[in-house]
């Protein structure tokens, strides 16, 4: 299996992106959450820059986010600095609107973005929309101002449900989850991906963004340390049920108390109108050692990789024989170690 990175976008990332390049990894990636971390633009910018042969991915961007023509133009110019190596990540914006207090949009929505984006990327006109207005939209100059040459590579974001992997099947697009490591969720998105693709023989890239940490002999699976390297993506599932009461509802008796124990330790609740400002300041970076409680086993080992070296191959053989392609880490306690840590399991 591929191995890569991602990154909240900031400044001396794309010395990240260096690095990962030199340890032999895939890609390299930078999260598009406008109200917590910097322009993915602007960081893939300077990687792009800094780097000769990894790949360069937004994960993810939304049409909550940017207009079709100013993301298009945004991806078309990272596109000639670094020819074939981008990889533009789309998703209903679920993190990003959420912590605007705001709703992801629909996958409908979603489709039409994609559609629009691929054709743009390609040189090629395409209908445009604004309210009751329509237009056919194109570059009206390329050449040294963007790449519509080389090709762009797409994917969709998608979580547990169908709807998004059909998205991605009939615009012939990859799929990529968060936190998703159940091998048996990942072969239901590529059989909805397959069966909207109708037959079409293409089979793009699949990926997944996860947590890795590799137990030193006699560490406990639950150790602080294993807390601090998986406790981001934790606590960002924790969040989203502090957000989603229905979504809580349908977790274990002691996962609703963590719910519980979150909202109190922030000040708010799952009604409060502003809660999204109490419950993402921080979030997917490292946890405080106070919230190291907040870390269930249960969850770390629903959305992250912790195990012995053999424990870690055995799962993400797994999820290679279920179809995904490549694996992500985001390092949040010392990134260069751990991104070496990936290389030599993966490389």
């Amino acid at each position: 299996m591929r191995a890569g990175v991602v990154v909240p976008a900031h400044p001396g990332a794309e010395n990240l992106a260096a690095h990962a390049e030199e340890l032999g990894l895939h890609s390299f990636w930078v999260n598009d959450t406008p109200m917590l971390h910097g322009d993915p633009f602007v960081t893939l910018s300077l990687s792009a820059k800094a780097t000769r042969h990894i790949r360069l991915g937004i994960g993810v961007t939304s049409p909550a986010l940017r207009s079709a023509p100013a993301a298009a133009t945004a991806f078309a110019s990272l596109n000639a600095l670094a020819p074939g190596r981008i990889i533009c990540g789309i998703g209903t914006g679920n993190t990003a609107r959420r912590t605007l207090g705001m709703q992801p949009t629909t996958t409908a929505t979603l489709e039409n973005f994609t559609t629009t984006l691929q054709n743009l990327c390609a040189g090629r006109p395409t209908e445009y929309r604004e309210g009751d207005q329509v237009r056919d939209i194109r570059f009206l100059h390329t050449g040294a101002h963007v790449n519509t040459t080389d090709p762009i590579e797409f994917v969709v974001a998608a979580l547990h449900g169908p709807k998004a992997a059909a998205v991605a099947g009939r615009r012939g697009t990859g799929l990529i989850s968060f936190g998703l490591l159940d091998p048996t969720a990942w072969r239901a998105l590529h059989h909805a991906r397959r069966q909207a693709a109708h037959g079409t023989p293409h089979n793009p890239d699949s990926y997944v963004i996860t947590a890795l940490h590799l137990l030193r002999d006699n560490e406990d699976a639950d150790s602080d340390a294993a807390r601090d390297t998986t406790g981001h993506l934790v606590l960002s599932l924790l969040d989203y049920a502090a957000d989603t009461p229905a979504f809580a509802r349908q977790l274990d008796p002691d996962q609703r108390e963590a719910v519980r124990k979150l909202l109190d330790r922030r000040g708010t609740t799952a009604t409060a109108p502003d809660r999204y400002t109490k419950l993402y300041p921080n979030y997917l970076g490292r946890i405080a050692p106070q919230d190291r409680d907040l870390v269930l086993p249960s969850l770390m080992n629903n959305v992250a990789l912790v195990g012995t070296r053999d424990d870690l191959r055995t799962r993400i053989t797994a999820l290679e024989q279920a179809g995904v392609a490549e694996l992500l880490i985001q390092p949040v306690v010392d990134p260069p170690t751990e991104m070496a840590q990936l290389a030599e399991l993966l490389t």
